[in-house]
């Protein structure tokens, strides 16, 4: 059976948190991100603070290759990251061991981490990987995706959570549709190109961790 776990880790003791050398006060969000061999290009919003140091820090590291805006708004600008990956220890005991990062979350001193296994063989090897390299870390959580002490939410956080049901009871899914995204941005206070990626978002993770599972996980 496959297992989730939520997870911190010092910024500084992996390469990618140091490359993005997050300043107090800016939150890192990874919108996609898929280690392959030495090449990594995730996508990641950057919230708030001065992102223009932000991005001056990111572009001057050794290890990154390109750095692209993707798409700017009032509070939040996209990027897209082309980076070595080959000394990252920790996304290399991720890769090694078979796991997918769910999500993940970066702030000044740390980042959460969301991350999926085949099995607790191979979650137990990857921590072993974390041990072995000293990077320091804290586990927070874990559970099978289809247990029933898995929780309710399947997955989704408070706020992928609060903008799906809203979405459903204001009828934005109906046939014809009742809501657009704006008005569900009004109710949310946020912008409507936010909600549609919210709702994406909370998609993605609904079906991963209540669908995408073989007979062995549900035996």
């Amino acid at each position: 059976m496959s297992v989730i776990v939520e997870m911190e880790v010092v910024a500084s003791d992996f390469e990618l948190g140091r490359i993005l050398d997050i300043v107090p006060g800016v939150r890192v969000e990874v919108e996609t991100m898929v280690p392959a061999g030495e090449r990594a290009v995730p996508l990641f919003w950057v919230y708030d603070g001065d992102r223009s140091s932000f991005e001056s820090g990111v572009r001057d590291h050794p290890a990154v290759d390109a750095f692209t805006e993707i798409d700017e708004f009032e509070d939040r600008t996209l990027y897209a990251i082309d980076w070595d990956v080959e000394f990252d220890h920790f996304f290399g005991a991720i890769v090694e061991n078979e796991g997918h990062v769910l999500a993940a979350t970066g702030h000044s001193d740390a980042w959460q981490f969301e991350l999926r296994f085949p099995d607790h063989d191979c979650l137990s090897a990857f921590q072993t990987s974390l041990e072995d390299a000293r990077i320091s870390f804290e586990v927070i959580r874990v559970y099978n995706p289809t247990r029933p002490d898995a929780g309710p939410w399947f997955g989704l956080t408070p706020t992928q959570r609060e903008a799906l049901v809203l979405a459903v009871e204001c009828g934005y899914y109906d046939i014809p549709r009742t809501c657009t995204t704006v008005e569900l941005a009004e109710k949310l206070d946020i912008s409507d190109q936010a909600v549609t990626e919210r709702l994406r978002r909370a998609i993605v993770n609904l079906v991963d961790h209540s669908l995408l599972v073989t007979a062995d996980d549900i035996d």
